[in-house]
């Protein structure tokens, strides 16, 4: 295995549909990066070191292995601070023992949590503890060599690696995502499976994947995508990222298996025209046959975070109004705020019905 310095691929860009822009987003920057001692310890922090240093972003070196000086005088000041700010450090034991998570995945790992985006929405919020400092593990090593435990022989075992963090926005600081993919080239019975909001694919396409890597984009009807999805690539560009993962080799695409997590599915206003226009996209983009799966999330929220998403964007226009969603509880007693049985009976039907009809030999894999 790799663990040495960045390898950087040139690959030949595909085709591009006509209406899509070749311009790829912005590589999100930060602002300070922080290294632990346990971290600088690391082969895998030591290579994160020399791409952040070849990147020429400011370093500091922390003595101790605690991450400090990332709150500001009130939760704006410690969201913005903490938004800009990647650090380095190293994944505690309770982080090497997988818990599973259906229905995206049998189980997931982590090589950092957090994320560089700004969606008004964040899954994350009420997720993680403390400001969203984004955290990248150095021991990724030591997080691999514990996943064969978790696998099936004979069989197909799923592990998914974005739960707490977009791994594309962080990889080109941290080439983990790439790691990941090489590992479960080799693996019998392991399959990776990552999605992202950003569009930074290229040293990805000549990746020795074997099949094993599934590669999926998360998108939006344009008006939420739009408003409320900051710092990320446009949906545009997430589908041509998408498009150039999906290619054959001849073509110079990865010819990876895609996918496409369209969430969170939100009941605006005139959401069928919106949602219409967003399938008229995808079929553009995906013009071709290709091994592809869809994911469907209606959108939903707890009180906890409810009020970390008010705190970090006060004049945000998203929907939480209580009154206008019936509750679930999970097995544990937690309440969220799901749309109630006829709006979702509703969107779950129009979706179903549109990608049969314009995709017929994609998988829906579920629809929560």
């Amino acid at each position: 295995m790799h663990y040495g310095e960045p390898i950087l691929v040139t690959a030949i860009r595909p085709s591009t549909p006509a209406s899509f822009s070749t311009t790829q987003s912005r590589l999100w920057k930060p602002d300070r990066v922080l290294f632990t001692p346990a971290a600088l310890e690391e082969a895998w922090g030591q290579q994160i070191l020399h791409r952040v240093q070849a990147l020429d972003l400011p370093v500091e070196f922390l003595p101790r292995n605690r991450v400090t000086g990332v709150r500001g005088e009130d939760v704006r000041e410690t969201y913005d601070l903490a938004k800009r700010t990647l650090a380095v450090v190293t994944a505690p034991a309770s982080r090497l023992k997988l818990s599973p998570i259906p229905p995206s995945a049998d189980w997931q790992f982590h090589l950092a949590e957090g994320c560089p985006a700004h969606c008004q929405y964040c899954y994350l919020a009420g997720s993680l503890q403390g400001p969203p400092v984004i955290r990248v593990f150095a021991n990724l090593p030591q997080i691999l060599d514990q996943l064969p435990t978790y696998e099936r022989s004979g069989g197909m075992t799923s592990f998914e690696v974005s739960c707490y963090t977009d791994p594309l926005g962080i990889e080109h600081l941290t080439g983990s995502l790439a790691e990941c993919i090489r590992y479960f080239g080799s693996r019998e019975d392991g399959y990776l499976r990552w999605v992202t909001k950003f569009d930074g694919v290229n040293e990805l396409l000549d990746l020795p994947h074997n099949g094993h890597t599934r590669c999926r984009v998360s998108v939006n009807a344009e008006p939420i995508s739009r408003r409320m999805e900051g710092g990320t690539a446009t949906v545009p560009q997430r589908l041509q990222a998408l498009r150039q993962l999906a290619l054959p080799k001849a073509q110079g695409g990865g010819e990876y298996p895609i996918g496409l997590v369209i969430a969170p599915i939100m009941a605006i206003e005139d959401w069928q025209t919106h949602y219409s226009q967003l399938f008229d996209t995808i079929s553009e983009a995906l013009s071709f046959d290709c091994d592809l799966t869809f994911e469907l999330i209606s959108h939903r929220f707890t009180p906890n975070s409810k009020e970390v998403l008010t705190g970090w964007y006060p004049h945000s226009k998203l929907d939480m109004d209580e009154s206008k969603r019936q509750t679930k509880r999970n097995k544990f007693g937690g309440i969220k705020y799901v749309y109630d049985t006829d709006t979702m009976k509703e969107l779950r039907g129009f979706f179903e019905q549109e990608i049969a009809r314009r995709f017929p030999q994609a998988k829906l894999l579920y629809w929560t």
